[in-house]
């Protein structure tokens, strides 16, 4: 697919597929988005002392980085265990043009941006204390045949459905139910009727949250007990 980068409206960048005429990100803000859909209303409302983490999919590693961020505001005590599923992973220049790490006044992100992008995929790499990355290249209907703990979070940051709608039917969707624990949150931009009632019929708590810039709504599902597939 043929890809070029693009800035967004709050400075940080992201990925465009001329093919599809699609962003990686929302244009209104690529680190905003990430940091509002995925940590404010993702990791810090399921914070434990170990936390499995599943991505569909990494695309341009901003999901991990800012993940990374969070963790190291807590205590550090607590293990974070990420696995992110991507079948087309980015290349050097768009790694090095992307420079997420600027976004952030840590001055160890730079290092961290380039072990979270040059770790091995397939295994497990430990990018700061506690934090422990698998990235698997892979189709997302794979992931009914990937071994995984029990997981707590989804980050379920698929392209759009205007360009990839299988990916927002309910076979995905009972996939990463199966993959998760009981209480288990998802949360995803998307705020579609259909995929509402699809979490619902999987016995998901589901609700409604204010959008990032730009979105007026999105949702988080909560898996039920009893909602096993």
């Amino acid at each position: 697919m043929k890809r070029e980068i693009r800035t967004t409206n709050d400075g940080s960048k992201t990925l465009f597929i001329n093919d599809l005429n699609e962003n990686y990100h929302s244009h209104h803000g690529a680190l905003q988005e990430a940091e509002h859909v995925f940590i404010k209303n993702g990791l810090i409302l399921i914070y434990d002392y170990e936390i499995n983490i599943l991505e569909l999919g990494f695309g341009t590693g901003l999901n991990v980085l800012v993940t990374i961020n969070e963790y190291l505001k807590t205590d550090k005590n607590h293990i974070i265990n990420y696995f992110s599923l991507e079948k087309y992973p980015i290349n050097e220049f768009e790694m090095t043009d992307l420079a997420y790490f600027e976004h952030f006044d840590n001055p160890e992100f730079k290092n961290i941006y380039q072990k979270i992008h040059h770790a091995d995929w397939e295994k497990p790499v430990e990018i700061v204390k506690g934090f422990h990355l698998k990235k698997i290249q892979c189709d997302f209907f794979d992931l009914k045949d990937i071994d995984l703990p029990k997981i707590n979070l989804v980050y379920y940051d698929c392209f759009g459905a205007r360009v990839q709608p299988d990916l927002w039917e309910k076979p995905l969707f009972e996939m990463v139910a199966d993959k998760m624990a009981v209480n288990g949150l998802l949360t995803t931009y998307a705020s579609k009727g259909s995929v509402r009632r699809i979490l619902q019929e999987l016995n998901f708590k589901v609700e409604k949250k204010q959008g990032p810039p730009g979105k007026r709504e999105m949702i988080n599902a909560v898996k039920l007990q009893g909602s096993d597939i």
